[in-house]
C-alpha cells in the first residue's frame, strides 16, 4: 500500500486545505476529517456548504457518492461476519477504496478456517491502517497549513489519479464499463444543474440503467473478472 499511500497523502493534504479555505473553521475541518473519512464526498460537500445548499441536498450527494461502499460491504460480509459487531464496525469504518481493491485481489474467496480468517483480517487491517494514517496525517497537516498552501498548486490532481487507478482496476466487466460510460456521459450532460447535482444524476442514471441491463439482457456484472 505504500506507493498508493503517496497519492492518497497528496489528496488528503489538498482536502484539508480546501476545507479551511472554503470558510470552514479549524474545528469543523478536523471533525469532518475524523468523522466522515471519505475524500470524494468531502470534496463534493464543500462547494454545497459554501453555496448554502439545503441539508438534504448535501446528505443526498454524500450518500450517492459513497454508494460504492454499500457494494464493498456486501462483498466483504462473508469475510467478516464471524467477527464481533464492534470489529465489523471498525473494519467498515477503516476500509477504503484501495485497501478493498488490494484485499479482494489477494483473497478472491473468504477463508473457511480460523487461521485463514485471521490472515485475511490481518492483511485487510494492515492495508487500511496505512491508508487511514496517510489520509488523516496529511489532511490534518493541510488544515493546519491551509493559509500557506495555495490550491493553485494542483495537489488535487494526485487524488484524481488515485480515483482513475481505482476506476481502471474495477472496470473489469462489460457491464461495469457500461456503467462508467453512462455515469460519465450523464454527469457531463447535466453539468449545468445547480449544487453539483450532475454527480447525483450520473450515479442514479447509471445504477438504474445497469440494473435494467442486468435483468433484461442477462449481463453478468462480474463477467470478465480474473477471480
Amino acid at each position: 500500500m505504500a506507493p498508493l499511500a503517496l497519492g492518497i497523502s497528496a489528496w488528503g493534504l489538498m482536502t484539508g486545505v480546501a476545507m479551511v479555505q472554503s470558510g470552514m473553521s479549524v474545528f469543523e475541518a478536523v471533525a469532518m476529517t475524523l468523522l466522515v473519512y471519505a475524500g470524494s464526498s468531502q470534496l463534493a460537500a464543500i462547494p454545497l456548504l459554501m453555496a448554502g445548499a439545503p441539508g438534504w441536498v448535501i446528505l443526498a450527494t454524500g450518500f450517492c457518492v459513497n454508494l460504492r461502499f454499500v457494494v464493498f460491504s456486501l462483498h466483504l460480509r462473508p469475510y467478516l461476519m464471524h467477527l464481533p459487531r464492534w470489529r465489523r464496525l471498525v473494519n467498515g469504518y477503516m476500509t477504503a477504496d484501495l485497501s478493498y481493491v488490494m484485499f479482494t485481489r489477494r483473497y478472491p474467496e473468504p477463508a473457511q478456517d480460523t487461521a485463514g480468517r485471521d490472515e485475511q483480517e490481518a492483511y485487510l487491517a494492515g492495508g487500511y491502517f496505512l491508508t487511514w494514517a496517510a489520509w488523516m496525517g496529511l489532511s490534518l497537516i493541510g488544515v493546519a497549513l491551509a493559509n500557506f498552501i495555495p490550491l493553485a498548486w494542483g495537489l488535487g490532481f494526485a487524488g484524481v489519479l488515485s480515483l482513475v487507478a481505482i476506476l481502471c482496476s474495477m472496470a473489469t466487466s462489460k457491464l461495469r464499463m457500461v456503467a462508467v460510460g453512462i455515469a460519465g456521459a450523464t454527469a457531463v450532460a447535466a453539468y449545468n444543474l445547480p449544487l453539483k447535482l450532475n454527480i447525483v444524476a450520473g450515479i442514479g442514471v447509471a445504477v438504474l440503467l445497469c440494473f435494467w441491463f442486468e435483468k433484461q439482457l442477462g449481463l453478468d456484472p462480474n463477467a470478465g473478472d480474473e477471480a
